[in-house]
């Protein structure tokens, strides 16, 4: 039996110049919710996520965005994307019923620990849905994303690469 012999040459690679090592990535998104802040009083009262988009797919119209946004336009975001898209929703984080009940020690849904920890898992919500191609293509993604107001009474469509 003859002796196999293992193809040790290297592959040929393009040499790569500065702008191709450090400019920007030739297809990237990143959003980042940030700066909670909580206003109102009493039953009114609830907390707002800086919701920051950059990227350069040309899906999206605008390249960098900042709008800001509650926890029920998340759970609305979520419902929309269940109902128009093939996609697979991740669940968002928890509505945190007992933290909302009177004659706490501390603040509930309003304690600083719980918003963190919220902020980290809508913001790992958004990054899932905004990543998956399908939902890329939603113009509620779109609009959760890059319009300073969500209308909530929009009519369901799919965003036209420009």
């Amino acid at each position: 039996m003859a002796d196999a012999i293992a193809d040790t040459r290297r592959l040929y690679t393009k040499p790569q110049n500065l702008n191709d090592a450090y400019g920007p990535p030739s297809n990237f998104l990143e959003i980042d919710v940030s700066n909670p802040e909580t206003t109102g009083v009493g039953r009114a009262r609830y907390t707002t996520y800086e919701v920051r988009l950059k990227t350069n797919l040309p899906i999206f119209k605008l390249k960098e965005s900042c709008v800001r946004r509650r926890y029920s336009d998340f759970e609305w975001l979520r419902a929309e994307l269940e109902r128009e898209s093939k996609v697979v929703v991740p669940p968002l984080p928890g509505k945190a019923f007992f933290r909302q009940l009177p004659f706490r020690g501390d603040d509930g849904i309003f304690d600083d620990s719980f918003i963190e920890e919220r902020r980290q898992g809508l913001e790992q919500f958004l990054n899932k849905v905004a990543g998956h191609p399908l939902a890329q293509n939603e113009r509620c993604l779109h609009m959760f994303l890059q319009d300073e107001i969500v209308d909530k009474s929009y009519t369901p469509s799919k965003v036209r690469q420009a």
